[in-house]
């Protein structure tokens, strides 16, 4: 219906319409032009004669060259077309004179709809790549009855009072501004509780004997070409020439501790050697992904590598996991974990000697109570 709508009002070229936890929305190409938030209401009232028409929606399963011959004028669905794996089963919907690539399932009709409320619209890249063609993107909501749109929009309203962007603002602690953006100034208030929690921080650090080191912001690209982060994570990364050498900003402290760590001969008797650092990250996010202090461009992370011996392992983990609960349960804070192993596309190179035994260890570790385990990891094909 969205789609439909902008179809009908804008003669857009549409890509993708997801659902999302609430709501749902459609991004779409409309070349140089872009929407405002005053142009929410003219979809709104799209979608409402659309709701009001009892438009069925209808399945058709087609086959690629059908799919293809349908959205031959829309170079994004022939490309996503292409994507399908060859023995895909390519399904559309139509709905009034709307017809688009879709898995469903979906409502009866649209008459079901009875209330909706498109709340923001905003940009986006094709395939989340800049370098792509620029999009727009229309976020909207339905209900079955007005009732539950006014109690959505009264929690909506609620919860923007209390957005930390407004409250950093209206309390003075810290504020973002366009010719530094993602980059938060925080003035004398805010100041006061950053430095707090770097200070609980650091008591923490000092109980499970984690040593403080201070680390460089800029590296010469050669230590992330070696790291692998050059191949893999370069386009994220501010990067810069001096004297004819390319240099980046650090987007991350681990490269920079494995130089402290090989920069003389170890003995087994240093380990298990844990270096903390408050280092400054820079990381280049899509202007359209910043948000308030969870996704930003500039942050400091307490970070922290354990350099130690295969049979310290666990207790390392454990110590740490340990630590971790300890400062979340100061802030009432819950978390599930993750394995992380070797998805595709990983850095360096694994043997099964190497990994196997490891990754049983931290499995282990993050299945002993009171530990959390969300078990997604899955086999180390590559090994």
């Amino acid at each position: 219906m969205l789609g439909q709508a902008l179809e009908l009002e804008y003669g857009v070229d549409l890509t993708i319409g997801p659902a999302l936890e609430e709501g749902f929305y459609y991004d779409c190409y409309m070349g140089d032009k872009a929407l405002s938030d005053g142009e929410r209401s003219n979809i709104e009232k799209r979608i409402e004669a659309i709701a009001k028409d009892g438009q069925r929606f209808e399945r058709v399963v087609v086959s690629r060259d059908e799919a293809l011959a349908m959205f031959e004028e829309n170079k994004f669905k022939i490309e996503i077309i292409n994507g399908l794996p060859e023995d895909a089963t390519i399904t559309i919907y139509r709905v009034g004179p709307m017809v688009d690539l879709c898995s469903g399932p979906h409502l009866p009709n649209s008459s079901f709809v009875k209330a909706v409320s498109v709340f923001n619209v905003s940009r986006a890249f094709w395939r989340a790549d800049v370098a792509k063609e620029p999009l727009q993107r229309v976020y909207a909501i339905t209900f079955p009855d007005k009732a539950q749109l006014k109690e959505w929009q009264h929690r909506i309203e609620e919860a923007k009072k209390r957005d930390h962007r407004n409250v950093g603002v209206q309390q003075e602690l810290f504020f973002f501004h366009q010719l530094s953006p993602g980059s938060c100034f925080f003035l004398p208030y805010g100041g006061r509780i950053y430095n707090a929690l770097i200070e609980l921080m650091r008591e923490k650090y000092w109980e499970y004997e984690y040593e403080e080191v201070v680390s460089p912001n800029i590296y010469n690209f050669s230590l992330w070409e070696t790291s692998g982060h050059a191949d893999h994570y370069r386009e994220n990364m501010f990067s810069f020439d001096v004297e004819k050498a390319e240099y980046g900003l650090k987007p991350m402290n681990c490269p920079g501790h494995c130089l402290m760590f090989g920069n003389r001969v170890r003995s087994y008797r240093e380990l298990p050697l844990r270096l903390a650092d408050f280092g400054v990250l820079h990381r280049n996010e899509f202007s359209g992904a910043l948000h308030g202090l969870t996704r930003v461009r500039r942050f400091v992370q307490d970070d922290a590598h354990i350099f130690c011996r295969p049979d310290q392992v666990m207790a390392e983990v454990t110590s740490f996991l340990k630590m971790l609960n300890e400062v979340y349960d100061i802030f009432g804070l819950d978390y599930t974990m993750a394995l992380s192993t070797r998805p595709e596309g990983y850095l360096g190179t694994c043997t099964s000697q190497q990994s196997y035994p490891v990754t049983f260890i931290l499995t282990h570790v993050l299945q002993t109570p009171p530990i959390v385990f969300h078990s997604l990891w899955r086999r180390i094909q590559s090994c």
